[in-house]
């Protein structure tokens, strides 16, 4: 099991922001969560982290999610109808889960999210794979 704050690439952190229900990383076109154990990751957690990324990251550049599930937690995957409601857009989303129950939720989730879930059993490939994925968009929209 990997952590974000264990890797080379943290030194690259833009922001964190820590939440009673989990820990957010913010890198350039690029935000990594870790839930706490327990949690339900529902619509009110996504809107502020949605602020939150605006914020830091800006509204009109391409960002990649990576959900690392280094805790066992739920997730309402009917709340995506909720994002995509509002008109928000998630170029990359990936999942690093390092048992089944992290596996198990994505099957729902990707009856949900409009796009491909990339499923990672390593966060420093998820991080690879994400990076070239924004940077492929900024290319393209160039």
């Amino acid at each position: 099991m990997q952590r974000v704050r264990e890797l080379e690439f943290f030194k690259k952190i833009k922001q964190i922001r820590e939440y009673e229900f989990g820990t957010f990383y913010f890198f350039d076109g690029l935000v990594i969560s870790e839930m706490n154990e327990g949690e339900t990751f529902n619509w009110d957690i996504a809107e502020t982290i949605i602020k939150v990324a605006y914020e830091v990251l800006g509204k009109d550049k391409p960002i990649a999610y990576i959900s690392n599930r280094i805790h066992n937690y739920s997730v309402v995957p009917t709340d995506w109808l909720k994002f995509y409601k509002h008109r928000h857009k998630l170029e990359f989303y990936s999942i690093v889960a390092y048992n089944n129950s992290g596996l198990t939720s994505v099957i729902l989730e990707k009856l949900f999210f409009k796009d491909k879930i990339r499923q990672f059993s390593n966060l420093e490939d998820a991080i690879k794979w994400s990076l070239a994925k924004v940077s492929d968009e900024i290319d393209l929209s160039a």
